[in-house]
């Protein structure tokens, strides 16, 4: 999962990795001046609100100087490439730069060529590793699984738009390394067989055959920024055949609970009152991912040197 100081992907992780910054984040033990002196950049070419603000906030309960960057009215208005954004930033002193791109494969560019850390936020259609951390730890806390983080047995639905999703190719590789069984279901052409082939998970086309055997039913926002609208036939009910909607939660298996990493549609992919149901742990993800990106910020600081 690690390279060197660099965090881009959870396809086929170190479980051994995995555990670690899973322990560390449910310790909760950092101390507040663990990145004194140390100076950290989000580097967003893409709208963010969860994960740019925990980023911002653990480091900043780390004891590093935080800045935030958009590119919204910077020079890649003026025709700057994004190498020369990340090398401008670099070249400022950042100890680690925390970078989102639409591009897949865009933060393995930048730190393959990096001077400092390179943690990926989520590039394109391809992974989004600590949002992946962050599901794992509120699953296996409410769950109880947090003791050695053992998943065996549990099964995970991820439910939607999963092809173009980078949440649900991350969440395939870390809760099968951690022993969980995923399944990836949607309409054909967003939940593929191709794409759970490269996974290494299970496909379904059916919600409602596994609705009642999930023991995590996650739910996907619709991507129509990377083209979902164009999957489906016009006119075609996604809700009625895959939203998670209150009669499908009501068929979930006792202690069963309900993901979604956010932001959501609701109305859409799930209905309000699930969202905010006895079930749900959205909440509980948008904490738990302050945690585990200290953990990750420590620990990239740590392998830097």
């Amino acid at each position: 999962m690690w390279d060197g100081p660099h965090l881009l992907t959870t396809h086929d992780p170190d479980g051994d990795e995995v555990r670690a910054l899973l322990e560390r984040a449910r310790e909760e033990s950092f101390e507040p001046d663990a990145l004194a002196g140390r100076a950290v950049a989000t580097v967003f070419f893409e709208d963010s609100t969860r994960t740019r603000v925990s980023f911002s906030l653990a480091g900043q309960r780390l004891g590093a100087r935080v800045v935030d960057w958009s590119s919204r009215g910077s020079s890649i208005s003026k025709g700057e490439t994004m190498t020369d954004t990340f090398w401008t930033i670099e070249s400022m002193g950042f100890d680690i730069v925390v970078v989102r791109h639409g591009e897949s494969g865009a933060a393995r560019l930048l730190a393959d060529h990096a001077h400092c850390a390179v943690i990926n936020a989520g590039d394109g259609t391809h992974q989004h590793p600590t949002q992946a951390l962050t599901d794992a730890l509120a699953l296996g806390e409410a769950l109880g699984r947090e003791q050695g983080w053992d998943f065996s047995g549990l099964r995970v639905a991820i439910v939607g738009d999963c092809v173009s999703s980078r949440v649900a190719r991350s969440n395939a590789g870390l809760l099968g390394v951690l022993g969980a069984a995923v399944t990836l279901v949607g309409p054909e052409p967003m939940a593929p067989a191709a794409l759970g082939e490269a996974l290494g998970c299970a496909v379904s086309h059916d919600l409602d055959a596994e609705i009642g055997r999930a023991d995590a039913v996650m739910t996907l926002r619709m991507q129509l920024e990377r083209g979902a609208g164009t999957l489906l036939p016009e006119g075609y009910d996604y809700r009625a055949g895959f939203a998670l909607t209150r009669e499908r939660a009501e068929r979930m298996k006792p202690g069963a609970v309900v993901m979604h990493p956010g932001p959501m549609n609701r109305g859409v992919e799930i209905d309000g009152a699930v969202a905010d149901g006895p079930r749900s742990l959205i909440r509980k993800q948008v904490a738990a991912g302050v945690r585990v990106r200290m953990a990750v910020l420590e620990e990239a600081m740590r392998r830097s040197g």
